[in-house]
């Protein structure tokens, strides 16, 4: 790798840093290419993005983004996205379908260090537009009983009447 590829590495990795809500760091040890593509396939689903990087690049692109630092060790790869909870389904997704290979080892949520059990439990949360779904089938539910009601009334005065 080049320093002027480097230096575009950072560079990138920088601006997405500083614009994502969520940063993951993964372990993916062991895991072969088709599992990592099916990873970043989910991850394109989702609407988040993955990439493997170089620890010391990845520092340096966390620190010019002036983001807390993470320690870094060995072979990583970073989940980040705008959706605290779509990047923590992903990589959850990721850690249960490849067990041992892959696992969440930190995140950054809104620039600040996350601990596992905070990951996990975002990932356990419905996702925006499940949250979307429900909030609409409560808002429209006085409406459909009213509905519903006047059509029971309806049904009511036809049988009086005949």
């Amino acid at each position: 790798m080049t320093k002027q590829h480097k230096a575009e590495v950072v560079e990138f990795l920088t601006d997405e840093f500083k614009s994502a809500n969520a940063i993951l760091v993964c372990g993916f040890s062991g895991l072969s290419v088709s599992q990592i593509e099916s990873a970043r396939a989910l991850a394109k689903e989702a609407g988040t993005k993955v990439q493997v990087v170089k620890n010391t690049l990845a520092s340096i692109a966390l620190k010019n983004a002036e983001l807390e630092p993470l320690e870094l060790k060995e072979a990583n790869i970073f989940v980040w996205g705008d959706d605290q909870v779509s990047v923590c389904k992903v990589a959850d997704k990721a850690a249960t379908d490849f067990k041992e290979k892959f696992v969440i080892k930190s995140g950054l949520f809104e620039g600040k260090i996350a601990d596992l059990n905070t990951i996990a439990s975002i990932a356990k949360l419905p996702s925006r537009d499940e949250l979307i779904g429900m909030l609409l089938s409560v808002w429209t539910a006085p409406a459909r009983n009213f509905v519903t009601g006047l059509d029971n009334l309806r049904s009511k005065l036809e049988e009086e009447s005949a």
